[in-house]
């Protein structure tokens, strides 16, 4: 008896050392991607620069940039990555769909379309956040609005479509944000269009208040953790989730309100970044399985590294030029999604 219990037990501590060690390598990468936004840049830093300022030493002009600058601007970007990238695996246990991602429920482009009419207005950059979730708070009144039945739905019959209609809601309301940016970009001032441009491909500059950010990061994924084991049996159907007890519209629902907030949040600190959250937990997918317990929290670590390493990046390349993050993370993740799509047509999954 003793024998024959042995496999599973050691099979499931295999697995837990396996996440284990996964979660622990991608807070190394994410710490080491920290450490690297810190000491580059228009003016480059040593390790030990960087260490006596992180510490508290007296390190005069590098420790006012990194400390006043760099080090804000690196934690808002790890924040926002993470919130995009669980955003994207939740969304692609939501739709059952591996292509979906944080900004197929609308709420990106209302969020887009409620900043943009504060840069027309000339509003700072308070009233532009202020804006930016007023937008947002919009698209996801209406998205609950139009669709309260699919997320209700209890009946395994009606709630067999919820996942394909849920999404064509937001792709209509998506379509018509795309509508009102469009108009809005037309008829406004040229003075104003370089910041709204910038604004819609993704920046950084600005994103001081990186608190909010990474306190929602924390709430999102503690939220998401918490519904996690639901998560793995939604996967299966819905109708076989309900026979083993999981309340499905209420999972459904608490998942739809947690990659909303966070979409939310990402989208008013950085403007719109895309491929974060489609590419980030499709690859990691492939890597760690698809065990929402490790999944999640595994997506916002490497969502994070990639968003600070892009940053990076876009303030380096042709510095002291700063180039929108969105543009780099859209360069390195149409290759790479491509990359994971030949991969998936090789039979490989």
């Amino acid at each position: 008896m003793v024998f024959a219990g042995n496999p599973p037990s050691d099979e499931a501590g295999a697995a837990r050392r396996r996440a284990l060690l996964a979660l622990l390598a991608l807070g190394a990468l994410a710490l080491g991607a920290l450490l690297l936004a810190l000491a580059s840049g228009t003016q480059g830093f040593s390790p030990a620069q960087v260490w006596t300022a992180v510490a508290g030493g007296d390190g005069g002009f590098a420790a006012e940039v990194i400390l006043r600058l760099r080090l804000p601007r690196a934690l808002a970007a790890f924040a926002v990555g993470g919130l995009l990238a669980l955003a994207g695996a939740l969304m692609q246990v939501l739709l059952r769909n591996p292509l979906a991602d944080p900004y197929v429920l609308g709420v990106s482009g209302g969020a887009s379309v409620g900043a943009l009419l504060a840069l027309w207005a000339g509003a700072g950059m308070a009233l532009l956040a202020g804006a930016a979730w007023a937008g947002a708070g919009v698209a996801v009144a209406l998205l609950f609005l139009l669709a309260r039945r699919d997320l209700a739905a209890r009946q395994a019959s009606e709630a067999l479509g919820a996942p394909s209609r849920l999404l064509l809601v937001g792709v209509m309301l998506a379509a018509g944000s795309s509508a009102l940016i469009t108009l809005i970009l037309a008829a406004a001032p040229d003075a104003a269009l370089r910041g709204m441009l910038f604004w819609l491909i993704g920046e950084f500059t600005g994103a001081e208040p990186w608190l909010p950010a990474l306190v929602a990061l924390g709430v999102a994924l503690l939220a998401a953790r918490l519904i996690a084991r639901e998560l793995n049996v939604l996967l299966a159907g819905d109708a076989l989730a309900q026979s083993l007890g999981v309340r499905v519209a209420r999972t459904r629902t608490l998942v739809c309100v947690i990659a909303s907030a966070a979409t939310a949040f990402a989208v008013t600190t950085a403007g719109s970044i895309g491929f974060v959250g489609l590419v980030v937990p499709h690859a990691l997918r492939r890597v760690v399985g698809n065990d929402q317990r490790l999944l999640l929290p595994a997506s916002a670590l490497a969502g994070g590294t990639l968003l600070v390493l892009a940053d990076t990046l876009a303030r380096s390349l042709l510095a002291p030029q700063q180039l929108p993050v969105g543009a780099i993370t859209a360069l390195v993740g149409v290759p790479a999604f491509m990359l994971l799509l030949h991969a998936n047509g090789g039979g490989r999954k």
